[in-house]
């Protein structure tokens, strides 16, 4: 039977030849992800009660990237008690204040193709750019993946999205989601999106994770794109050498969809979306002049390395206006080594931006850079819900970091085409 590569994976996580959009089944786990915002904290009485402790702690990832660096006595207790439980629980794979976790999972290699993975993150579908079928769930259900490794799953239809050609100058994947956000909307429930097309070999695996993360915006199970030479190169690259491309791992030509979305990649401009949902989207000019106050080039999908480049391109040879706050926190530890060793962070704090720790911070509205009644912000994150990054009244935007870049020089939301060569 042709199957997709979400079926496919399905399948041998539930141990069947075959599995089909609908069936339920029980799955084993490869991966179970948890953050200290939703994990220990939520799980361990939960365990306790049962009397139970965790099947393989070898295949649990603990990151702490929400309370970090602590700003009050509360965030700091969050952190202890995490540090705490992963010590008692034989958890070794604990990446603490190191970043964000779905840039973490991916820059340590712990995501490989077929992998059927778990995350306490809604966000968790980032895992996806790496060939796995990886989802969001609950502190409830992922207390049950930490005591038998198993979850039951109604296996999801597959949407696939079809990326053609090669983004223009200024566009990014950040792009690409946010018009998706607006054409399909946010309710494209219990769905994969599968993207492929010439313009997803393109991308890097940076970018790639940007299109599987937000399939959470579009309200989908997960997103996925099937493994390449550049997966391959990303997992070596991470230390997984012995890891080599198996052709099973991708949907069968006849495989039975949902439908089919196609994109020119090359007609699509820079695309914004107004307060509060990122399915108000549409082309910059549309809100091109609108006054802000803050900009925040932050969160999974917007403080990659390849994002603190689209910044600095943008940047190069100009000031932020002086009425506007540019703030930067990069997504992980090593993106901010990386940043340094080239230059990058040279030039965004020259241009004058503000650098901020590393971790989810004001993206999800905790530590530095959260938003006073009535403030306007563009963000690089995913999300732009009321009230997300501070006070409920305060409006955001999204974008890309090169839109939030450009929109920092003028003062007001801009096109970023403006300020590249």
């Amino acid at each position: 039977m042709a199957a997709t590569l979400a079926e496919k994976i399905i399948a041998r996580a539930a141990g069947k030849a075959t599995v089909q959009a609908g069936d339920i089944v029980t799955c084993r786990v490869d991966l179970a992800m948890m953050h200290d915002s939703g994990g220990p904290r939520r799980v361990d009485s939960k365990l306790r009660e049962i009397g139970v402790g965790i099947w393989d702690p070898e295949r649990v990832v603990v990151v702490s990237d929400h309370y970090v660096p602590a700003v009050d006595a509360e965030s700091a207790e969050i952190l202890a008690f995490t540090r705490g439980w992963v010590a008692e629980r034989g958890i070794r794979h604990f990446y603490d204040m190191r970043g964000i976790c779905h840039v973490v999972l991916q820059e340590y290699g712990h995501l490989q193709p077929g992998m059927f993975a778990v995350g306490g993150d809604s966000h968790s579908p980032s895992g996806g750019a790496y060939g796995s079928f990886m989802i969001g769930i609950g502190a409830t259900e992922m207390a049950g993946v930490l005591a038998t490794g198993e979850i039951w799953v109604r296996v999801p239809g597959t949407r696939r999205v079809e990326l053609k050609g090669a983004l223009a100058a200024g566009v990014a994947a950040k792009d690409v989601m946010l018009h998706l956000c607006a054409t399909l909307g946010m309710d494209n429930d219990y769905q994969v999106v599968e993207y492929a097309g010439d313009g997803v070999a393109a991308l890097s695996m940076r970018e790639r994770l940007v299109l599987c993360n937000m399939a959470a915006e579009l309200g989908a199970k997960t997103g996925i794109v099937a493994p390449d030479s550049r997966t391959l190169e990303a997992l070596h690259a991470a230390g997984k050498t012995e890891v080599a491309l198996d052709p099973y791992w991708c949907s069968d030509a006849d495989a039975r969809l949902l439908g089919r979305v196609d994109v020119d990649a090359a007609s699509l401009a820079p695309q914004v979306a107004a307060p509060h949902s990122p399915a108000n989207s549409a082309a910059v000019g549309q809100h091109a002049g609108v006054r802000i106050d803050q900009a925040y080039i932050g969160a999974c999908t917007g403080a990659k390395l390849s994002d603190l480049h689209m910044a600095a391109a943008v940047l190069k040879g100009h000031q932020v206006a002086p009425h506007v706050r540019l703030l930067i926190a990069p997504a992980s530890l090593r993106t901010t080594a990386e940043a340094a060793r080239d230059g990058t962070l040279a030039s965004l704090t020259e241009a004058g931006a503000i650098l901020l720790p590393t971790g989810c911070g004001a993206c999800a509205g905790l530590g530095a850079g959260v938003l006073a009644s009535k403030e306007v912000c563009i963000a690089s994150t995913a999300r732009n819900f009321k009230g997300r990054m501070g006070a409920k009244d305060a409006m955001v935007y999204l974008g890309s970091p090169y839109t939030v870049a450009a929109s920092a020089i003028r003062g007001t939301i801009a096109d970023p085409r403006e300020f590249l060569p």
